[in-house]
């Protein structure tokens, strides 16, 4: 269904309508609708330069609309700071430098509970995080910038669990880590999504790894919705060349 959305069975997580933004008199993102229910895996596809991370940034209102409207577990949030976004119970991983590369392990999970003081619910999850990924804690003390391109990526998303957020957006997570780990990285979103009933939002340009774990998937071109389907109709398309 090319150009329309899927009707919200739910009532979304997040929810974008009409969304208009970008970088000065320069526009990215043009009329965008998009949604994410509880719960739910969705991915956005597109080219180099559709605007992909501009839209989360936008959701995460780190970059101003211009027009249109964001709802976040059903309240208006065009006015709310990215720093309050994250209180709320979002998170945001970047494609690019997701970690501190000359702190340690440790140092790096700390830093995403920073809004937590108590030090024992610090430890607790972080406890939890290493859980997920053992050898987040087995190199606690290795400083991050030393970790292959799988482990930071691992340690990416520790950071952003350490907030417990409610939905995760994620840019690119497959940047920087051979073919042979890209695989496990996505079914290991997938997995906490399900373990933990957490939303997901990630842009990517590898579609299989996006169709192989989504449950709907969106193509972004040229700042605009061009496409949204199912997970499953998305595994069985054989051409994206002419969405892209």
């Amino acid at each position: 269904m090319t150009g329309q959305s899927m009707e919200v069975a739910v009532q979304p997580i997040l929810q974008g309508r009409g969304i208009t933004a970008g970088y000065g008199k320069r526009r990215v993102l043009s009329d965008v609708d998009i949604h994410v229910a509880p719960g739910e895996v969705v991915g956005v596809l597109g080219h180099n330069g559709a605007g992909k991370t501009t839209l989360l940034k936008t959701l995460i209102r780190m970059v101003p609309l211009t027009s249109g409207e964001i709802e976040f577990e059903g309240e208006r949030v065009e006015r709310v700071s990215s720093v309050k976004m994250v209180r709320r119970g979002m998170s945001i991983t970047p494609a690019e430098q997701p970690i501190f590369r000359d702190l340690t392990v440790e140092q790096n999970l700390e830093l995403g509970a920073s809004g937590v003081s108590d030090r024992q619910e610090i430890r607790r999850r972080m406890d939890e995080v290493v859980e997920v990924f053992p050898v987040l804690g087995e190199r606690r003390s290795t400083i991050a910038g030393r970790f292959s391109g799988g482990q930071q990526r691992q340690l990416s998303l520790g950071i952003a669990l350490m907030a417990q957020p409610r939905i995760m957006l994620l840019d690119e997570p497959s940047i920087g880590i051979s073919p042979a780990v890209v695989g496990a990285t996505f079914r290991t979103i997938r997995e906490l999504a399900q373990e933990r009933s957490m939303s997901v939002l990630v842009v990517e340009q590898n579609v299989k790894a996006v169709t192989g774990i989504a449950d709907r998937v969106y193509v972004l071109r040229n700042g605009s919705i061009v496409l949204e389907e199912s997970g499953a109709e998305a595994q069985q398309r054989e051409v994206w060349w002419d969405l892209f």
